[in-house]
């Protein structure tokens, strides 16, 4: 596995600190340079379809992609001293949780390990939590630290110890944990998320954070917290109100091609999420874009499409709140080894959201304003 470069913050004025991430080979690459897609989709037949997150009673569960390629990764630390973890990054979740000491599971014994031991202003709980995922499954404690992300500290900070996971996923992952940053109302009951955190705390000037996610590159991508940098993206931003609070949920007016409308008519739901890669959608949508771009399924699940066919294909584009917002077949479809291309496209297995993943969102660069209920998009700077 590969190719983690740590997290950094650099204040770039007092509203505004930007977190560098480093984006990582995808796991469905790695599994298949393996030879071990094949046979992990198998044992894992979901692990495609959609994240269901089954928390304690009270809980809100929502419906999310699980996530088997590309990832954007940063470094945080938790306790005093810091022990350091990788996480993701991910507006599709509310809690962070890392692997624990007390964890006996292969994926825990390839990952850093938090031990509440070695920090002196670590509290247990001792309730127990639990996260269940299409293709595996987290348990553990419920504890509470300081987390540190680049120079911003929050305190007394809920965070999940795994004692299990159940997951091929996170065993190959080159992630240790998840971040989430959705609303607190996708949390478990009676935590506050580190975002929360984070602004109650009065480390933010704005009651926002935005994510910059880099193109082709492993280095360059970007979270900020507080305040937006505008280096990262051309023209102003557009803003669209959030529809449910939970994940950042929205409404898209409609889905084209070649000025013809293929989906969403009469306007649909989606979610953006930086934890899900691909574009996510209903079946019969998705279905009939992959015939559109004449896409031919695979054994391991995954469509096939002739890379010659890349500069001809149209963009396929989101109108969201009266703007459109063209993903060209550069970033639907791509290149895997031996100049085979594949589809960025998946379905959502009888759901009818849409998600709108990493393909989406390195096209454009993406403000998620709490304090406004809304989301800001722009074209992200090549």
């Amino acid at each position: 596995m590969k190719w983690i470069g740590f997290l950094s913050l650099v204040a770039l004025s007092e509203c505004l600190v930007t977190i560098p991430l480093t984006k990582i080979k995808s796991m469905r690459e790695s599994l298949r340079e393996r030879d071990l897609l094949s046979s992990y989709l198998q044992e894992h037949p979901y692990s495609q379809a959609y994240r269901f997150l089954h928390r304690q009673e009270g809980v809100t569960v929502e419906p999310m992609r699980s996530y088997l390629d590309l990832y954007y990764v940063g470094t945080i630390s938790i306790g005093t001293p810091p022990q350091e973890f990788k996480v993701i990054f991910d507006t599709g979740s509310a809690d962070l949780w890392v692997p624990s000491i007390y964890c006996s599971s292969p994926a825990c014994a390839t990952h850093r390990t938090f031990h509440p031991g070695k920090s002196s202003t670590f509290l247990s709980t001792g309730r127990p939590i639990s996260l269940h995922y299409g293709s595996g499954s987290m348990t553990g404690l419920l504890g509470s630290d300081n987390v540190r992300i680049g120079d911003l500290v929050v305190k007394y900070q809920a965070f999940g110890l795994s004692q299990t996971e159940s997951s091929k996923s996170f065993e190959y992952g080159v992630f240790d944990g998840i971040l989430g940053l959705s609303y607190p109302t996708m949390a478990l009951k009676g935590t506050t998320p580190v975002f929360d955190s984070m602004w109650k705390q009065g480390l933010l000037s704005e009651n926002l954070f935005a994510f910059y996610l880099s193109t082709n590159t492993e280095m360059g991508s970007v979270v900020m917290f507080g305040g937006v940098d505008h280096s990262y993206y051309t023209g102003e931003l557009k803003w669209v109100p959030v529809s449910r609070q939970g994940y950042w949920q929205i409404t898209v007016d409609s889905i084209s091609m070649n000025g013809k409308v293929i989906a969403c008519d009469g306007s649909c739901q989606a979610i953006v999420d930086t934890g899900t890669s691909l574009l996510i959608g209903p079946n019969y949508h998705i279905f009939n874009i992959l015939k559109i771009i004449n896409a031919r399924p695979t054994s391991t699940g995954e469509y096939i499409i002739n890379c010659n066919t890349i500069r001809v294909l149209p963009d396929i584009v989101f109108t969201i709140n009266g703007v459109g917002y063209p993903v060209p077949a550069s970033a639907y479809i791509r290149r895997g080894q031996s100049n085979v291309c594949y589809s960025n496209l998946d379905d959502s297995f009888g759901h009818s959201l849409w998600v709108l993943g990493d393909v989406f969102l390195r096209l454009y660069f993406t403000v998620f304003d709490r304090a406004n209920n809304r989301i800001g998009l722009a074209p992200a700077v090549a």
